[in-house]
């Protein structure tokens, strides 16, 4: 009886060596202690002023909230760099044509789409450019404009910033 009981502890530990940590994140364990969020420049045909800082604020503001890693200016063991390279407002469905002869639209679609250079200066096989791309649909009666845009910006950038930290951290 004292056999199986050893056999069965020493299969138990044997099974639990192979179980790394895990957080609900799903981050898991992570080779750094530091990151770093350099400016993401705006560099799309169509300027919306702030974006380019509310990215960069939004991108610092996940990753410190989902990990125990710590914000630096410079010298990060991980590195997210990139550039806004598209913001753009497009027509997706067109309503009838009226008496007067107008087409207009019925929904137009924000999209925006940013290019990420990731490092990590631990883990070269990690590094990668890639780039991320949300949008959000609106009726095309209203106009993208104060507190409407900054919503429409805001859920843009937290699907953008979740793909992002799933991609460099959460390897899912």
């Amino acid at each position: 009886m004292k056999k199986i009981y050893s056999l069965f502890a020493l299969m138990s530990l044997f099974m639990l060596s192979g179980c790394s940590v895990y957080n609900f994140t799903g981050t898991g364990k992570i080779d750094a202690k530091t990151f770093q969020v350099n400016f993401f420049q705006n560099n799309a045909d169509l300027i919306e002023p702030g974006i380019d800082r509310d990215f960069t604020l939004a991108l610092q503001d996940l990753i410190q909230n989902q990990t125990n890693l710590n914000l630096v200016s410079n010298g990060g063991d991980l590195v997210y760099e990139g550039e806004i390279v598209d913001y753009r407002t497009t027509p997706m469905t067109a309503t009838a044509v009226t008496s007067g002869g107008d087409v207009g639209a019925a929904q137009n679609r924000l999209t925006i789409r940013i290019n990420v250079r990731f490092t990590n200066k631990n883990k070269e096989s990690d590094d990668f450019e890639k780039t991320f791309e949300f949008y959000k649909d609106y009726p095309g009666t209203e106009q993208l404009v104060g507190s409407s845009l900054n919503a429409a910006i805001k859920e843009i950038y937290d699907r953008i910033t979740q793909d992002i930290f799933n991609e460099s951290l959460a390897k899912w």
